[in-house]
């Protein structure tokens, strides 16, 4: 039997109530992706037979890279060039930084420059354990705070996987081609104002005209998940001057599938929301019905629809989730279609299994034709995480399947447990040698260009047939 948890009120705040604060507090703030060598300086180097080995971790960096541009800036007070007897030269300086992930740890970390190096500048002197389980493509994020001695740096790392990781997206549009940036969020905090006010005159002119059923329905409704896919490509065509979109006629069709899904329509959805969002707030507080609006009402009006409110919030974190994964369907839809490559989608197999394609015809693929066994399942997950299992039920023991996904930070063991399943991926070329991700040097990833001239072009006259 379930029971009702205590309430606690000695909670730890929350990795998003953790931004979101120091995001209120800094004046500037660096985000940076993590590369592999960034997170693996904290992790325990095992040997062959996957045994720790004591006191080594998987490199020596000791900590992430920082940019060359962000030490050439300001963020940082200038470097100081280090005394010594000969060598090249090593510039540093010393830097107060605070980590709330790790008991709000205190530490004097060191930024230094070795010119006979790369350009990038060394971070060390940091907390291992909040590097240390994060998955690849997370992010370092660092708020410059003013304090009575000088700058403090206030750190977080945001794990990829997590809801605060697209909260990061959200606030700083941080798209599928990140790599890192430097923010203020006084300055973003009024360009979204300003996007919204601008689209507030509206609503306020349709809400005291009594318009703003009318309003809302013309101007504020999300499209339905088809639509605003197509219309995400209808503007990469337009951009690139073509008429569809052939997999076999672009240099990169995987990056193609993650710009679409991950930049065009993800700018397009947030604005679509953006509307929508706004004219209901309106409507729960002020009705359908314009009149004089008095402060005592105003604020009895919010009071009272709270919970509206809250749950609204609620519903756009929901939306953007459940709305992603068809939204990469109808892409690769698009993509087989523009390439002329048959297929039939969501057709059940056994057991009520619904693979999202299958290449040519689940007629093709049952016959007894010796070239049914090129047919393949094709399913497309824009994110995986442990999804990728539900996937690998549906090859029925003898037919091949292929995943695709824009995910980019699938960890090597899990790469390894798809191919024990003898579950192929299909990635964005990008990142398939990405020191991003964990990509590299699986024989069971391919990229979708690889994929498309090896397992698809070859077998296009049988299925066609």
């Amino acid at each position: 039997m379930s029971q009702q948890a205590e309430f606690r009120f000695d909670q730890p705040a929350t990795d998003a109530d953790l931004l979101r604060s120091l995001l209120g507090r800094a004046d500037r703030v660096l985000v940076k992706k993590l590369s592999n060598n960034d997170r693996n300086w904290a992790r325990q180097k095992l040997d062959a037979k996957g045994n720790p080995v004591p006191g080594k971790t998987m490199n020596n960096q000791a900590g992430p890279y920082i940019p060359a541009e962000t030490r050439k800036g300001d963020f940082f007070l200038p470097l100081e060039l280090m005394e010594r007897d000969d060598g090249k030269e090593i510039w540093h300086r010393f830097i107060v930084t605070r980590w709330p992930q790790s008991e709000n740890e205190r530490r004097e970390s060191h930024l230094v420059w070795y010119t006979s190096k790369s350009a990038e500048t060394h971070l060390t002197g940091l907390p291992k354990v909040v590097f240390k389980d994060l998955l690849p493509a997370s992010f370092l994020v660092m708020g410059r705070l003013t304090g009575a001695d000088g700058y403090v740096y206030e750190c977080l790392t945001i794990d990829s996987g997590s809801d605060e990781a697209q909260l990061l997206a959200n606030m700083f549009e941080i798209d599928a081609d990140f790599v890192s940036g430097m923010f203020e969020p006084a300055a973003v905090q009024a360009k979204e104002r300003d996007r919204v006010l601008d689209f507030a005159d509206q609503v306020i002119a349709a809400w005291l005209s009594g318009a703003i059923e009318s309003f809302a329905r013309e101007n504020a409704t999300m499209p339905v998940t088809l639509v605003l896919a197509q219309m995400a490509q209808s503007a990469f065509r337009e951009k690139h001057g073509i008429d569809r979109i052939d997999p076999f006629a672009l240099d990169n069709p995987g990056d193609v599938l993650r710009e679409i899904s991950r930049s065009i329509e993800w700018d397009l959805f947030r604005e679509f929301q953006r509307r929508e969002r706004s004219v209901e707030l309106v409507r729960i507080i002020l009705g359908d019905i314009p009149r004089e609006i008095s402060p005592s009402h105003l604020i009895r009006a919010l009071v009272d629809e709270y919970p509206r409110v809250d749950a609204l919030m609620l519903s756009a974190a929901q939306q953007r989730k459940s709305r992603a994964g068809y939204s990469y369907e109808h892409h690769i839809e698009a993509m087989l279609a523009g390439g002329a490559i048959p297929f039939e989608k969501q057709v059940i197999i056994e057991a009520k299994k619904r693979p999202d394609f299958i290449l040519p015809s689940l007629k093709f693929m049952n016959s007894k034709k010796e070239a049914a066994a090129t047919g393949l399942i094709l399913s497309a997950k824009t994110t995986l995480r442990e999804r990728w299992k539900q996937v690998e039920r549906e090859m029925g023991g003898h037919r091949r399947l292929f995943l695709t996904t824009v995910d980019e930070n699938i960890a090597g063991n899990a790469i390894e447990d798809m191919a024990s399943f003898g579950v192929h991926l299909i990635i964005p070329e990008s990142l398939k040698d990405s020191k991003l991700s964990e990509y590299k040097g699986y024989s069971n990833v391919l990229g979708f260009r690889e994929f498309c001239d090896s397992h698809i072009k070859p077998h296009l006259p049988a299925w066609k047939n």
